[in-house]
């Protein structure tokens, strides 16, 4: 028996012997040994989500086994095979990037053991090793784009090109939470690392910031080497920095850090969740300095890009789910791209521990746990009949093969909201409203969500049919 199936055989008998049956069978049954190089174990796994499972909840048991056997040097790796054809994904990742900042002295032109306080390192070493605080998975590869983000995301990408030396300094991305603000600010961390290594590089949410500042004011007296630390960064991104709002004086340190690093070139990002003009309890002088950069909004993604955001999620996780029940969520999670994936994620983790296949059903059963969709027992025809009413139209003309503007319109609002409203697929929609082809139904959908983002009055009209429509 070649040694690392012996190894991992062994591994198994003390496994078996910790966890339960079914956790048995479902997590570690399936696992294969592929090789055993310089004291690390690779094994093979079915899916990226089987991986992220392992390494979640059963991480220490695994990493004990495998020393027992192979001594406190080992180390495990995963193999994953992502679809057939495809190279086999390796976790650990070789080929990720190297995020960490170059070493840099407290003070210039000294050796002296720093005097200022590193917020995020154990003070004591010759040079200050800064941790960027950046999330490898948060990278611009797995960032969909889609017309709710393709300003910003451009924008990112020309700040990489030239950090600090743009228009857009300092970016102030806003919107509603789980849009991908924070995934976008780290992407153009991320990608600023890769093209500038030198770079020093750091993000940080505004709740962490404050704490560190009432740390440095109040237990250990040093405000002074707070704003010195953070003024020797390159780039500064600062998440939710709406929690600063009525925090008087963690806003007067930010004020003076963010003068002095847009003074000197260096790049500031920041996000929160409402534009700087809608911050309520910020000094007006903080507002200002927001506002001498670019300020972009990441808007509700539309269906084709909720559409595009799973199957780039499930394309990583290696697995097969059909377009009708993508479509399906999609559907039924129109406003929160981290509702989106945290719904996938349940689904997938369903389907593995009762070993069923991921159908409309189950998905179904899972959703009606998960979110409130109370609503989607509206049907088709009570849609068409509110909208008809409200634009004081006839049925026939709705269903009709009219290419008149005004009808157009009123059929693509009626898509739009048995879209919203049911649980019928864009097929089901397009037979039951004019005979068109689910293709139809979703550029009627995207061009209803276009004029709501952009058309204040089209967007008042929607509300109105949808009060309608709900009986408030």
């Amino acid at each position: 028996m070649e040694t690392y199936k012996k190894v991992w055989a062994n591994c198994l008998q003390v496994i078996k012997e910790n966890v339960n049956k079914d956790a048995y069978d479902t997590w570690f049954a399936p696992i294969i040994p592929s090789r055993l190089i310089d004291n690390v174990l690779t094994i093979e796994v079915p899916t990226s989500f089987f991986y992220e499972y392992l390494e979640e909840h059963f991480i220490d048991l695994l990493r004990k086994t495998l020393r027992k056997e192979l001594g406190n040097t080992a180390k495990l790796e995963y193999s994953v095979k992502v679809v057939s054809g495809a190279p086999t994904l390796t976790y650990p990742a070789q080929n990720r990037p190297d995020l960490r900042n170059r070493p840099i002295l407290p003070y210039p032109g000294t050796q002296d053991e720093p005097k200022i306080m590193n917020p995020f390192a154990i003070p004591g070493l010759k040079k200050l090793e800064i941790d960027p605080q950046l999330n490898p998975n948060y990278n611009f590869a797995n960032f969909v784009e889609g017309e709710c983000n393709s300003l910003a995301r451009s924008a990112g990408l020309t700040i990489v090109a030239n950090p600090g030396k743009t228009a857009f300094n300092p970016m102030f991305i806003y919107g509603d939470s789980g849009l991908g603000k924070t995934h976008l600010a780290q992407a153009i961390g991320i990608e600023i690392k890769e093209e500038h290594p030198d770079k020093i590089v750091i993000y940080v949410d505004a709740r962490k910031f404050e704490s560190q500042y009432i740390d440095a004011a109040i237990n250990k007296n040093k405000v002074n080497d707070f704003l010195y630390f953070y003024q020797m960064m390159d780039v500064l991104i600062i998440d939710d920095v709406h929690e600063f709002a009525g925090k008087t004086k963690t806003q007067n340190t930010f004020f003076h850090i963010f003068n002095h690093l847009h003074q000197m070139g260096k790049q500031l990002i920041l996000t929160s969740d409402k534009p700087p003009v809608e911050l309520q309890g910020m000094e007006q002088r903080l507002l200002s300095r927001f506002k001498c950069g670019l300020f972009t909004e990441l808007k509700t993604p539309d269906l084709a890009t909720r559409i595009s955001i799973l199957r780039k999620k499930i394309y990583n996780d290696g697995i097969v789910i059909s377009d009708e029940v993508i479509e399906y969520l999609a559907s039924n999670i129109t406003n929160n791209i981290r509702e989106l994936e945290g719904a996938l994620v349940s689904l997938l983790a369903q389907s593995t521990l009762i070993k069923k296949e991921i159908t409309i059903e189950l998905a179904a059963e899972m959703l009606d746990k998960l979110v409130n969709i109370a609503k989607k027992d509206i049907s088709i025809d009570e849609i068409k009949k509110t909208v008809c009413e409200y634009f004081e139209m006839t049925i026939d003309k709705l269903l009709s093969m009219s290419r008149k503007r005004e009808i157009v319109l009123v059929r693509q609002i009626a898509m739009y909201l048995s879209k919203n409203y049911t649980k019928y697929s864009s097929a089901q929609i397009g037979d039951q409203i004019g005979n068109k082809d689910h293709t139809t139904v979703l550029h009627a959908c995207k061009t209803v969500q276009n004029l709501i983002d952009t058309d204040k009055s089209f967007k008042k009209t929607m509300q109105d049919i949808e009060k309608k429509l709900l009986g408030y």
